[in-house]
């Protein structure tokens, strides 16, 4: 099951509070205050693990509690601190706070971790309050209260290329033939109902990742569809592999402008994200025949067009070089999503 969608609430453990006590011995009359320090609280961390691939974990248990400071003691024993409460998550999720939906980490690397709600300090001993004039402080301080917030977790794939176009276009059947991943490829709309991976091998030592992002049609950004909720995952790519139907009701280049205008008003930044064009299904009649009438219509975009037939493989060396080649030229996208390159629509 993949689950790239999670809200969860935690808490770090509160500081152990200071002790009051005053030393007593047989042979030292007054031997004053000996109240020691409260240990600090567990702080909560997360931390992303390669070994996770979706936030499916977060829908049985969404609540997480760091464990609280042990207290003070007499003769000047400080309360033992709680360890750190670390939470793993999938590479490539991003975490915002839900009340103000500021950005609170985002996570791309294994091994990489924020801290996401920091301990409470432990209260001081009496001992820690005696003074000339204050011999037999009274009172200690308590722990400190740790800090407490509820998080919005986002999984946004990692991947090189992603694979954008209508329901039934053709992306799962071209991602089933250039790598080993095995999406559900069948003659209705919405087939892909979550994101795959692939790993793409051009030559030896040379690959990439591509992703098959489930299909969009016009007003996705507004919840139309799938919705938006998949769109956070082109964020992450490098490139964008716009796949058209050549058979299709609706005009190629028509497609091509209502995907490009579904990326502008989720993101304006993803229409200056490197890209080609992909037009699909040239193995049928009524592709090969739409594809003599709309080829001058697409070269005019702005982009590299390449013709292919994802069920028989037609095109695809072409296709696959040329991706790989922009991947490696043009260099990754940065964490936030930002362009790295020139160009657009």
């Amino acid at each position: 099951m993949f689950i790239d969608y999670a809200r969860i609430h935690v808490k770090a453990g509160d500081g152990g509070d200071g002790a009051v006590s005053f030393r007593r011995e047989k042979y030292i009359p007054k031997g004053g205050p000996d109240g020691g320090d409260g240990g600090r609280g567990g702080s909560v961390l997360v931390r992303a693990d390669e070994n996770l691939q979706t936030l499916v974990d977060f829908r049985y248990r969404r609540q997480f509690k760091a464990r609280r400071g042990a207290h003070g003691r007499g003769a000047n024993r400080f309360g033992r601190g709680a360890e750190d409460l670390v939470i793993p998550v999938p590479v490539g999720t991003v975490l915002r706070d839900l009340e103000t939906n500021d950005l609170v980490a985002d996570l791309t690397a294994h091994g990489q971790e924020a801290v996401v709600a920091r301990s409470g300090r432990g209260g001081r001993g009496n001992a820690r309050f005696a003074t000339a004039t204050r011999q037999t402080p009274r009172f200690a301080e308590p722990g400190g209260q740790g800090e407490e917030r509820s998080l919005v977790l986002e999984l946004r794939v990692l991947a090189d290329v992603g694979l954008v176009g209508f329901p039934n276009a053709g992306k799962s059947t071209l991602l089933s033939h250039v790598s080993a991943a095995r999406p559900k490829v069948a003659d209705y709309p919405f087939t892909t109902l979550e994101p795959y991976l692939g790993v793409v091998r051009v030559d030896q030592g040379a690959s990439f990742v591509i992703a098959d992002i489930p299909g969009l049609i016009e007003d996705a950004h507004t919840g139309a569809g799938l919705g938006h909720r998949f769109l956070r995952h082109i964020t992450r790519t490098r490139a964008i592999a716009f796949v058209l139907d050549l058979t299709a009701e609706i005009d190629p280049a028509m497609q091509l402008d209502v995907l490009v205008g579904e990326l502008a008003a989720y993101d304006a930044s993803l229409v200056s994200r490197p890209h080609v064009i992909v037009a699909n299904k040239t193995d049928l009649p009524e592709g090969r025949a739409r594809w003599d009438a709309v080829r001058e219509d697409l070269a005019r975009k702005g982009a590299a067009v390449f013709p292919i037939s994802a069920a028989t493989g037609e095109g695809l060396p072409a296709l696959l070089r040329a991706l790989h080649e922009l991947v490696r030229v043009r260099g990754a996208a940065s964490p936030d999503g930002e362009p790295i390159a020139p160009g657009g629509f």
